[in-house]
């Protein structure tokens, strides 16, 4: 019997790699071959998607935090690792969004 399932492993679409030989990267319209079971409309804005997407790591953020406080030892570390990381992309993607549309200065 053949194998469906893909291996997740070997796809350059998860392989964290971000070069440009990557297919996803080559062609970002083309739906992405792994999974259709989540999509966005394309005609979504640059700060609209940055906006969610640092709205979606504060709630991991908020998440992992509240299981750390329930877990102990190293379970408690990989949830404030987890926690550590959310924030990290968090902050990366407010500079974006900063860089994008710098916050205006009230002088006095």
């Amino acid at each position: 019997m053949d194998n469906i399932t893909p291996n997740l492993t070997e796809s350059p679409i998860c392989s964290g790699s971000f070069d440009a030989n990557n297919p996803r990267l080559r062609q970002p319209h083309h739906p992405d071959p792994i999974s259709h079971l989540f999509t966005l409309r394309p005609d979504i804005d640059t700060p609209t998607l940055l906006c969610h997407a640092c709205e979606t790591l504060a709630s991991l953020n908020v998440l992992s935090t509240d299981l750390a406080a329930k877990l102990q030892g190293s379970s408690r570390s990989h949830a404030l690792s987890i926690q550590q990381l959310a924030l990290l992309g968090e902050l990366l993607l407010n500079r974006a969004l900063d860089n994008l549309d710098p916050p205006t200065v009230i002088q006095h």
